[in-house]
């Protein structure tokens, strides 16, 4: 099968392209170019790769074109953010494809109601990006069940792998919680740190991504959410991960007020919009259409991501971490 992936050098292509070639596909990565892959791969030698802005070949009309004049049987796009932008591809590919796979978000689930959250019961989504990533898995279901293209949409949980910085257990990307988790110093919590989050590995992605175009007729028209098998509370992220370091997590509870006062907006407003979804994800679906397995727990997966940024000086600690 020759198979396109759109973002074919991110987080999940690159471990979702070598996977493809394994299976036999035939690959044709399509990216900016402007950054390397996450991790190398021999397999990466056996894979077309073609250089394209989708930014600027959107504003000229020539994108979904360039697409669909690969002439593949499957088509996964990994970059789509907006309505529009999956309207004009589905049109460029209708007739010309067999099967579009689009990767979502579990943020099309707004603030959890019932846990855990499934695909039929998830609250309706907040703020730009998951009312953007939910309109887009209503278009494509509707195309789907119109006779039109095929469609399947997955939705990762919060993607983790070597190469970049995970969530961390405040629901932001400061990295000065690794340093005082490190050091044993206290970590101001707002509430009770009761809140939930749910990562996933990036491999482990690739891998629903894979089994979903191995048999497209078990999802055609349907969307999956995509986790690791359990999610972390910030209170259990803490103690997990302070003990990486041999230490006990030091937790002062606060009002989030005083949180906000005592927290950079950036990194106060990620843990607000993390923290306040508090989503534990059901991959009940995944398992029974698709026999999706994920490898990694989450913290299995962000400790890989966390020595990878260690070993390439791309994280200051205090102490270092235990091999375990």
């Amino acid at each position: 099968m020759r198979v396109v992936v759109i973002g074919g050098t991110g987080h999940i292509g690159t471990f979702l392209v070598p996977r493809l070639v394994r299976a036999g596909h035939e690959v044709v990565s399509l990216s900016r170019g402007r950054s390397p892959r996450y991790a190398d791969d021999p397999a990466w030698g056996e894979v077309r790769e073609v250089v394209v802005d989708r930014d600027a070949t959107e504003r000229d009309g020539t994108f979904a074109r360039t697409v669909a004049d690969v002439e593949a049987d499957a088509v996964v796009d990994l970059i789509c953010f907006t309505p529009e932008s999956a309207a004009t591809l589905v049109e460029g590919l209708r007739g010309r494809t067999g099967h579009l796979l689009h990767c979502g978000s579990i943020w099309r689930h707004g603030p959890s109601l019932r846990l855990p959250v499934t695909e039929a019961n998830g609250a309706p989504p907040v703020g730009e990006y998951g009312i953007a990533k939910a309109a887009i898995a209503a278009h494509l279901a509707s195309e789907t069940a119109s006779g039109g293209l095929v469609t399947t949409t997955l939705h990762p949980g919060h993607i983790v792998g070597p190469g970049w910085h995970p969530i961390g257990p405040l629901g932001n990307l400061d990295p000065g919680v690794w340093w005082r988790l490190s050091a044993g110093d206290p970590i101001v919590v707002p509430g009770l740190g009761a809140e939930a989050m749910h990562h996933v590995h990036a491999d482990d992605v690739a891998q629903a991504f894979e089994l979903a175009l191995a048999d497209r007729d078990a999802v055609a028209g349907e969307d999956l959410d995509v986790v690791a098998p359990s999610a972390l509370t910030v209170r259990g992220y803490l103690e997990i991960a302070a003990s990486w370091f041999g230490q006990r997590a030091m937790i002062e509870h606060v009002s989030w007020e005083r949180f906000r006062g005592e927290t950079p907006a950036e990194h106060a407003d990620a843990s607000w919009e993390h923290l306040s979804r508090s989503h534990v994800v059901s991959i009940d679906k995944a398992r029974r259409l698709i026999a999706y397995a994920p490898r990694y727990e989450p913290d299995e997966a962000v400790l890989e991501s966390l020595r990878w940024l260690v070993e390439h000086d791309r994280l200051d600690i205090a102490r270092p971490l235990l091999d375990r």
